[in-house]
């Protein structure tokens, strides 16, 4: 604090990124600083809406899958006192139908291994694209001249954008928005001075999206409804507009 403007700690403080003595002497300047204190109010908005926005509920058909897949599952065996071991009897030839039997069993348990597998490996993949966007965009909200500005939606629900022209990068949170809809997806558009830019696709009404693409000195953000593919040029008005203020 000796050393960096108190006015650009806004972000840092709302996401709990200060030491214990630099937050203490911020504490101390929100006393004197409506601006910061309103400012710091909406970063600390901000940052519980995209906790809220990523929450997911688990699939219904979840508690199904995990029942069925019980009967499966070993169970370990009983801790029994050691005592002398049985007389081992010479083991009898299985018969055909139990040895094809046990066969068919272990080639299935094989093939649900290697999709359970399969499915735990895109699951991880998603995880970790998700964690690295949302450190993208806390180290956004951080940012020293970190903005943000929120506005409601045509139909229902809110957009906030949050921009940081010192890292050229945006990003945006929606919160409500109506469901696109099959075959449909929310598109982010950067405003050049009235030519809209692809910033990338949102496919649900609710979540985070790091834009692509830098700022460039771009006068905001739009949102419109488009193809789950996207469009070169937005196809229909804007349900969201939100300047770069």
């Amino acid at each position: 604090m000796n050393t960096l403007d108190p006015h650009t700690l806004t972000g840092a403080y709302a996401a709990h990124a200060l030491d214990p003595e630099e937050r203490d002497a911020f504490e101390h300047h929100l006393g004197h600083c409506p601006s910061c204190a309103q400012e710091t109010a909406e970063f600390a908005a901000t940052l519980a809406r995209l906790g809220a926005a990523e929450t997911v509920a688990p699939p219904p058909e979840l508690k199904a899958r995990v029942l069925a897949a019980l009967p499966g599952v070993r169970q370990e065996a009983p801790q029994l006192a050691r005592t002398a071991p049985p007389r081992v009897r010479p083991a009898r030839r299985a018969p055909r139908f139990a040895l094809a039997a046990c066969l068919a069993l272990a080639l299935g348990a094989g093939a649900v291994a290697v999709q359970q597998h399969r499915e735990a490996g895109r699951a991880r993949d998603r995880a970790a694209a998700l964690a690295r966007q949302q450190e993208t965009v806390a180290a956004l909200l951080t940012a020293p001249d970190a903005r943000t500005a929120t506005a409601a939606a045509t139909g229902g629900g809110t957009g906030t954008v949050v921009w940081s022209a010192a890292r050229g990068q945006a990003g945006f949170l929606a919160t409500g928005l109506p469901a696109p809809g099959p075959g449909r997806a929310y598109q982010l558009w950067y405003d050049d001075a009235g030519t809209m830019r692809p910033a990338g696709l949102l496919p649900t009404g609710s979540g985070t999206l790091l834009l692509s693409g830098a700022l460039d000195g771009a006068a905001g953000v739009g949102v419109t409804l488009e193809p789950a593919g996207g469009s070169a040029h937005p196809s229909g008005a804007p349900v969201l507009l939100l300047p770069f203020g």
